[in-house]
């Protein structure tokens, strides 16, 4: 709070005032345009002192390179959806060749495992027309059942709790986190497909499932194909 002394009066000027001051009259150093050359501020990552002018060019320089970071990163990501977009197609090729259920299931498990590189890759399958000997139409419980139904979007995180964290069989040990994508036949949901890592990042809550969604939808056209 500064003093202002004016007809013998004291009135107070916050720094607030001289800013909204500042804003109201933009001509302000139009008419006092000598006054910037005579203002100091404090370098932004200390030190001495240094002109608006100098101030300014180092706060722009600041935002160029700020501007150049997200740059990057939004070239990276954009690669790296290119990459996986690459797999999805891959993918969907192999699932369209497949000429029965047990071709494509094969497909699935040997693309997510080598191409996808998830070392850990588990189906359960209920609630079809006809069915097959094998793990995929194993008994389910009416949690998993339930679960599975309220999913709106795949689930990723570590699945510690979930019943279909056993479905890894031996190296259930070694996973860290899971992705549970929901197989559905139109709006019911008729199975699941559960993808472990051992890396405990690989599948986060946060992260985006645009990708864990397609891949559900082609496995279960796939799938359901043959079985109903």
């Amino acid at each position: 709070m500064e003093k202002l002394v004016k007809d013998k009066e004291t009135v107070l000027i916050s720094a607030d005032d001289v800013a909204r001051y500042l804003q109201a009259n933009p001509k302000f150093f139009d008419d006092y345009h000598d006054l910037l050359a005579h203002l100091y501020v404090p370098h932004p990552h200390g030190g001495r002192a240094i002109s608006i002018t100098e101030r300014q060019v180092l706060t722009l320089r600041e935002k160029a390179r700020n501007l150049e970071h997200k740059m990057a990163d939004l070239i990276r990501y954009g690669e790296e959806n290119d990459v996986i977009g690459e797999k999805v197609h891959r993918l969907s090729l192999g699932l369209m060749g497949a000429d029965n259920y047990e071709m494509a299931l094969q497909v699935l498990y040997s693309q997510l495992q080598d191409d996808f590189a998830v070392p850990h890759v588990a189906v359960r399958l209920w609630n079809t027309v006809l069915t097959r000997s094998g793990a995929e139409f194993s008994a389910v419980s009416s949690d998993t059942h339930a679960f599975a139904a309220s999913l709106n979007y795949p689930y990723c995180g570590t699945g510690g709790d979930l019943e279909a964290h056993q479905w890894f069989g031996d190296q259930n040990g070694h996973v860290r986190s899971v992705a549970l994508v929901p197989l559905k036949r139109e709006a019911q949901t008729v199975g699941l497909l559960a993808l472990g890592a051992e890396d405990p990042q690989r599948f986060y809550p946060e992260m985006g499932t645009l990708y864990l969604t397609r891949i559900g939808q082609l496995a279960s056209i796939a799938l359901l194909r043959e079985l109903g």
